[in-house]
Formats: structure tokens, C-alpha cells, sequence
């Protein structure tokens, strides 16, 4: 019996395991260097009142990447390509450009990020671009989707250390209760940050990398299941780790200087100073910071090669050899690149970020809307977004889409 036991639980294993990585990977890569620096400001200038939005992200960002992996495994299709043949290729080219600009501002935010790292260490900027940008390409170049999967998911596990930096601030637990019971709606900063942190956990690239991971990867109807909780834990991870850091950074520069802003990465890694000291909190930032950089790095301009492979037609799979798809391989190459040179030219990082996340809230409405049409046309009936649900879906969609829109305006027009 027990030797039953082994072999059965060894077979779900080798079931389980290969469907795993595309979730996790997806919000590793949504804990990106932009999204510390939003959480960071957020708890310097708001101290806790933003702690409670959070929380209720974590089922919103899985009813939406629940959606696209949905639409992913059941099609077999990317998110471009399907609205290509759903709605036309109009209507496709509309939905790849906002995830195009997207993708453009993560990647000045995550090289952005790497930059901040070498300032910590006095490494020249153009030093730590080349090799950042030599890792990553030589790291797709020379592997498979899986390959590169697991390298990313170990670039990732890093962002883990600021939940043990949390604990170690000592946040006081009277001053956080009164803090997430607080939301001020009629401060416009409290407004732009609140659009930042959505903008931050709900992006216009995850959707389209999510859905054509698990096609690259093979991936099928069969792996639903395993996919659903693949994206769930994912979830849950990465707004812990949003939340650690605001947590962080309010029980040490929010509670000092109340609504300072912060200005570089050197003042964020400061807030762990207090806590660890000096050369070891610093490094303990830079390996945070690092592993949320290079994950969305890699995934970012995955994005942005698959994305426009699924509108153009070009071939667009880590599978083909560099000299059967060019342009796929060209297009992440050339969006590294470009992206290195804007850094290195210099950039200001913290407002940068902040503004990104801004501007991916604001682009919202569309990305949902697409993947809430497509959900409700583009599946056969056993998975088709029906019922209840839909509405329920429906709801959380135009709600939040709506509040994105409107607390980001708020913040820019009505300071």
C-alpha cells in the first residue's frame, strides 16, 4: 500500500509539475522593480493607508489572469492573436500598441532598477546595462521556454527577502490598524498613488505573457486546474511582497518623516538601514531589487517579441533557433537595448516608476475589455465566462477599471 501510496503521489507530481511556472513566473515579474518602487512610496508618503488595497487586488489580479490562462490552454492561442481573429486586425493592432508602451515603460523601470543597484556600489551605469542586457540575451539565445522559465523563477524567489525585512521593521500594530482604516479619497496624492498600486499589480504585458507562456509551453485544457492554482499562489506571493515593502518602508522613513517623498533608490534602501545596517541592508535591497528587475526583464521583452509576432504573423517562440525566427529574437534584443541605452543616459527612477504604473491604470478599460469579450466569444461553451460569474467578473472589471481612471486623474489634474 505504501508503495502504491509513493507511485501515485509521484505520478501527480510529474503531472503538476510541468504545468507550473507560467503564474508564478507572470507575478514574480508583476513585483517588478516599478512596483517595489510604487509600494515604497507608498508607504513613505501614506504610511499604512494603502495596506488595504493591497489585499484587495490579490482576487482581482487572479479573476484577470485566471481569464487569460483560461484563454491560453483552451484556444491555444496568444492574447494578440486571438483578437486578431475575433475582432480583426484593427482591433488587434490597438490592443498590442497599448501593451507596446507598456512594455516600453516597464523596461526603462526594471533596467532603471539595476541602475539604482550599481549606485549603491559605485558601478558605473553603462557597466551594470551591458551586463545585465549580455545576461538575458545570452540566457534566451541559448534555451527553451523551460530553461528560461526556471532561471526566471530563480531570479524571482530574491524579491522573498523584503517579507523577513518586513518583520524586521518592527511595524507596531495599533499604528497599522489605524493606518489601513484611513483613505483619505479626497487627497489627490493619496488618489495617484492608489491608481499607481493598481497600475503596479494589474498590467497590460501580464496578459499577454501569461497566454502565450502556457502556448509556448504546450500546455492544454487538461491543465487548467494545476494553471488556476499556478496563477492563485502567484497572486498571493506577489501582494505579500507589495505589501512588505510598504510595510517596510512605513515603519521606518514613514514613520520618521511622514509623507517624505523619495527621491532615488538609495533613499529606498535606506529604510532597510535601521533594521539590518548599513552594508547589510543594502545588500539584502539589491538582491530584492535585483531578482523583481531581471524577472520582469526577461519576461517584458518576451512580451513584447511574442505580442507583435501574434499581430504580424512572424514566427515567435523560444522553440525556433534564432535563424528561424529572426524578427521574434531581433524584436527582444532590439527592446533590450534600447531600453539600456535610455537609462543610461540617465533617469529619474523613483518618479519615473510611479508615473509608468500611473499610465498603465489608464490603460486599463482597454486591456480588460478586450479579455472580457474574448472570454465571454472566444471559448467553447464548457469554458465560457457565463452565469453569475460573468456578471461577477463584469462588475470587478468596470469597477476597477473606473477607479483606476479616475484616481489617476484626480492625483494629475486635481493637485
Amino acid at each position: 500500500m505504501a508503495i502504491q501510496d509513493i507511485g501515485v503521489r509521484s505520478g501527480l507530481w510529474r503531472r503538476v509539475l510541468p504545468v507550473l511556472g507560467p503564474g508564478l513566473v507572470v507575478m514574480l515579474a508583476d513585483t517588478d522593480a516599478g512596483s517595489i518602487v510604487t509600494a515604497a512610496q507608498s508607504g513613505a508618503q501614506q504610511g499604512y493607508k494603502l495596506l488595504t488595497l493591497q489585499l484587495i487586488l490579490i482576487p482581482i489580479l487572479f479573476i484577470v489572469q485566471e481569464l487569460t490562462v483560461r484563454l491560453g490552454l483552451v484556444t491555444g492561442r496568444g492574447h494578440g492573436e486571438l483578437i486578431r481573429l475575433r475582432f480583426g486586425a484593427g482591433w488587434a493592432w490597438l490592443s498590442v500598441s497599448t501593451m507596446v508602451v507598456a512594455c516600453i515603460g516597464a523596461l526603462v523601470t526594471q533596467l532603471s532598477g539595476m541602475a539604482g543597484v550599481a549606485q549603491l556600489f559605485g558601478v558605473p551605469v553603462w557597466l551594470m546595462m551591458v551586463g545585465t542586457i549580455g545576461l538575458i540575451i545570452t540566457m534566451v539565445l541559448t534555451g527553451s521556454y523551460r530553461s528560461v522559465e526556471r532561471i526566471a523563477v530563480c531570479f524571482g524567489c530574491f524579491e522573498l527577502v523584503f517579507l523577513g525585512v518586513a518583520w524586521a521593521a518592527g511595524p507596531v500594530p495599533r499604528e497599522v490598524a489605524a493606518g489601513v482604516l484611513q483613505a483619505p479619497f479626497g487627497d489627490p496624492a493619496f488618489l495617484y498613488l492608489a491608481a499607481a498600486n493598481i497600475g503596479a499589480v494589474i498590467m497590460p504585458w501580464m496578459v499577454f505573457y501569461q497566454q502565450s507562456a502556457v502556448c509556448d509551453k504546450g500546455l492544454g485544457p487538461a491543465d487548467l486546474t494545476v494553471a488556476r492554482w499556478d496563477t492563485a499562489i502567484g497572486a498571493i506571493v506577489t501582494q505579500l511582497i507589495m505589501a512588505a515593502v510598504l510595510v517596510a518602508v512605513a515603519a521606518t522613513i514613514g514613520r520618521a518623516h511622514d509623507s517624505a517623498p523619495l527621491d532615488d533608490v538609495p533613499e529606498i534602501a535606506a529604510a532597510l538601514t535601521p533594521v539590518l545596517g548599513d552594508t547589510i541592508g543594502r545588500l539584502v535591497f539589491a538582491l530584492g531589487i535585483s531578482g523583481a528587475a531581471l524577472v520582469a526583464t526577461i519576461v517584458v521583452s518576451l512580451t513584447a517579441a511574442w505580442g507583435l509576432g501574434e499581430v504580424t504573423g512572424y514566427r515567435h517562440s523560444l522553440e525556433h533557433h534564432p535563424r528561424e525566427a529572426p524578427w521574434f529574437y531581433g524584436v527582444f534584443i532590439a527592446s533590450l537595448v534600447a531600453g539600456g541605452v535610455l537609462v543610461a543616459s540617465g533617469t529619474s527612477l523613483v518618479q519615473l516608476s510611479v508615473a509608468v504604473e500611473v499610465m498603465n491604470a489608464g490603460l486599463l478599460p482597454i486591456v480588460l475589455g478586450f479579455l472580457f469579450l474574448l472570454a465571454r466569444k472566444a471559448l467553447p461553451a464548457p469554458y465560457r465566462l457565463t452565469g453569475w460569474y460573468a456578471w461577477v467578473v463584469g462588475i470587478v472589471i468596470l469597477v476597477t477599471s473606473a477607479f483606476a481612471l479616475y484616481a489617476g486623474a484626480q492625483g494629475i489634474f486635481g493637485g
